[in-house]
C-alpha cells in the first residue's frame, strides 16, 4: 500500500512544471485583455446652439434744411402831422460887445508850492555829544511821584535838535510810559547841553534821540 501511494505523488509532481506554465498563460491572456478592452463611459457629444443677438439697423433719413426767405419788413405807421402848424423862425443875434484889438486879463499862474526841506541833518560826519555823559543827566532826573507810588518803571526815548551852539531844540517824546515820567524826561533833556555835530567842519543841526531810564529801587 505504500508503494502505490509513493508512486501517485510521484506522478502528480511530474506536472507542476505543466499546471504552472498553464496558469501564467492563462494570467497573461487575462491582463491582456483586461488592457484592451475600454470599460470607461463613453462621453456624450454635448452641442450647444450659440444663439446670436440679430440687431435691425434703422435707417437714418436724412434732413434738409430748407433756406426761408425773411419776412418782408412792416410798413411804416404814418403819423399825423398838423398841415396848419407854422414854424416860427428863430434869429440868432451873433452881435457881441467883445473887442478883438482888446488885451485879454489872463488868470495868474498857480502858485508853485514850496517843498518845505528839512533844516538839519540825520547824520553827520562827527555826531554831538552830551556834555557830561548820560550818566550825569540821569542823575538829575527826579522821580515823579505818581510813577513811584504806581510803580511804573521804563525807559522814555526823547528825540530832539541839537543846534549849532549844542543846545536843545523842539523835544518830543517817542516812545513814553506815562505817570508824569514822559515829562520829567523832556525836563531832564531840555536842560541838556550838547557839544554840536559838524558836517565839514562846519556847525549843523542834527536830529539826536536819548534813552531815559526810570527805575525803583528797592
Amino acid at each position: 500500500m505504500e508503494n502505490k501511494r509513493k508512486h501517485s505523488n510521484a506522478d502528480l509532481r511530474k506536472f507542476y512544471t505543466l499546471f504552472l506554465e498553464v496558469g501564467l498563460i492563462a494570467v497573461l491572456l487575462i491582463f491582456i485583455v483586461a488592457m484592451t478592452v475600454d470599460i470607461r463611459p463613453k462621453k456624450k457629444d454635448i452641442t450647444f446652439a450659440e444663439q446670436q443677438e440679430i440687431f435691425q439697423m434703422e435707417e437714418i433719413i436724412q434732413t434738409k434744411q430748407i433756406d426761408r426767405p425773411p419776412p418782408p419788413p412792416r410798413p411804416p405807421v404814418p403819423v399825423e402831422v398838423p398841415n396848419d402848424e407854422i414854424i416860427e423862425e428863430e434869429i440868432i443875434d451873433f452881435s457881441s460887445d467883445l473887442e478883438l484889438n482888446e488885451e485879454l486879463e489872463l488868470p495868474p499862474p498857480p502858485k508853485e508850492a514850496v517843498e518845505e526841506q528839512e533844516d538839519f541833518f540825520v547824520a553827520v560826519e562827527q555826531m554831538p555829544e552830551l556834555v557830561g555823559g548820560l550818566a550825569k543827566l540821569q542823575s538829575s532826573i527826579r522821580y515823579p511821584s505818581i510813577a513811584r507810588k504806581a510803580g511804573i518803571e521804563g525807559r522814555v526815548i526823547v528825540q530832539f535838535i541839537v543846534t549849532e551852539d549844542g543846545s536843545v531844540q523842539n523835544p518830543r517824546v517817542i516812545r513814553g510810559i506815562g505817570g508824569g515820567c514822559d515829562e520829567e524826561a523832556l525836563r531832564a533833556v531840555s536842560e541838556a547841553k550838547f557839544i554840536p555835530g559838524r558836517q565839514r567842519g562846519k556847525a549843523v543841526r542834527v536830529q539826536y534821540s536819548l534813552p531815559i531810564m526810570f527805575q525803583l529801587q528797592n
